[in-house]
C-alpha cells in the first residue's frame, strides 16, 4: 500500500468520523456542551472555507491536518458511547445526510474574519492616535 493510499483511507475515515459525530450531534442524549463542541468541528469540517488559507505555506494545510483530527478526537470522548455507536450505526446505513451545515460552517468563518479584520483596522486606528 503506498502513502497515497494510506492517506486517502486516513481522509475517508475522518470524513466518516464527522458523519458521525453530526449523527450524534442531532441526538437527544448527546450532553448539550458535546454538541457544542461537534457543531463547531461538524461545521468548520465541512465548510468549504478554511479559517487559514490554504494557499498560506504550511499553516494553510496546519489546519486540516492537525485541527480537524483533534476536534474529532476530543468530541468523540464528550460523547456517550452508547450514542457514538447508534451514530456510527446510522452513518454505515447510509441514513445520515449533512445537509447545509457546510454553508453554516462557511458563514460562520466569514464572520469570524471580517469580525478580525474589524479589530485589526481599529486596533491600527488606535495605536496610530
Amino acid at each position: 500500500m503506498t502513502w497515497t493510499e494510506r492517506w486517502k483511507g486516513w481522509a475517508r475515515g475522518l470524513k466518516r468520523e464527522t458523519l458521525v459525530i453530526y449523527a450524534a450531534f442531532r441526538d437527544p442524549r448527546t450532553p448539550w456542551y458535546a454538541k457544542v463542541a461537534a457543531g463547531c468541528v461538524v461545521a468548520y469540517a465541512l465548510s468549504p472555507i478554511d479559517l487559514i488559507p490554504d494557499p498560506i505555506p504550511v499553516l494553510g494545510y496546519l489546519d486540516d491536518l492537525v485541527l480537524i483530527p483533534l476536534g474529532v478526537w476530543l468530541v468523540r470522548r464528550l460523547i456517550p458511547p452508547a450514542v457514538l455507536a447508534d451514530s456510527r450505526a446510522a452513518v454505515e446505513a447510509g441514513s445520515v445526510r449533512p445537509g447545509r451545515v457546510g454553508l453554516v460552517g462557511a458563514a460562520v468563518i466569514i464572520l469570524l474574519w471580517i469580525a478580525t479584520t474589524a479589530w485589526l483596522i481599529w486596533l491600527g486606528v488606535r495605536i496610530s492616535r
